[in-house]
């Protein structure tokens, strides 16, 4: 199949999955229907089932989609400097998404309220939390900073402390209702990253990013 002939197949997902998370942000799961990701998308609910045979295909797709992300989002810490700036990439990675970061923030939240209650979600979310949870703790496992720290948290102690920390921001994303730009947002999560890594890491280098 030539390049032509993907592209546009390509394409046809990713816009149906957009607007799936919008309208699941939105209405939640449950209220969500195809007709509504049909509306947001703009096309016909028949071509959704052309792509997708039920909505919880859409949430499959949409957390294999993720896990790429994840994956990218991943080898651009790796790529950095230190674990400093390893950190900030991972806390601010939702901010520069596509998606608003309203939208992602109530879109995870809403997942986490459909893993409780749903088994095949839950899998879905324990999956991509496994494939996150594993690339933070080897890079921290990695970084020189977790060989000096002061401290005796393991690498998958620290990433667990970190998880707990995003999640929470995540929620408070929803419940904010400050009209605070992207922009003030980011800088709100790169002070905690900053913040954490004081706490966890004592070397020389701290004071230079206070």
């Amino acid at each position: 199949m030539s390049q032509t002939q993907v592209e546009p197949i390509v394409d046809r997902r990713r816009q149906i999955l957009d607007a799936a998370m919008v309208c699941f942000a939105k209405r939640g799961f449950h209220q969500a229907s195809m007709h509504d990701i049909s509306a947001e998308a703009g096309i016909s609910v028949g071509l959704i089932y052309r792509y997708f045979e039920n909505k919880e295909a859409v949430i499959s797709a949409m957390a294999d989609q993720h896990k790429t992300q994840i994956q990218e989002v991943l080898e651009r810490a790796r790529q950095a400097p230190n674990l400093l700036e390893s950190l900030e990439i991972l806390f601010t990675a939702h901010c520069c998404s596509e998606n608003t970061p309203e939208v992602t923030s109530a879109f995870v939240v809403d997942l986490f309220a459909e893993a409780s209650r749903n088994n095949r979600v839950a899998e879905l979310v324990r999956d991509v939390s496994k494939t996150t949870m594993d690339g933070v703790a080897d890079l921290i496992a990695r970084s020189p900073e977790s060989k000096s720290a002061s401290h005796d948290l393991t690498p998958r102690q620290i990433t667990e402390l970190i998880f707990a920390i995003n999640d929470g921001i995540l929620m408070r994303e929803v419940l904010d209702v400050s009209n605070g730009t992207e922009n003030d947002r980011r800088e709100r999560h790169l002070k905690l990253a900053r913040s954490l890594w004081r706490l966890l890491f004592s070397t020389e280098t701290a004071t230079a990013y206070a």
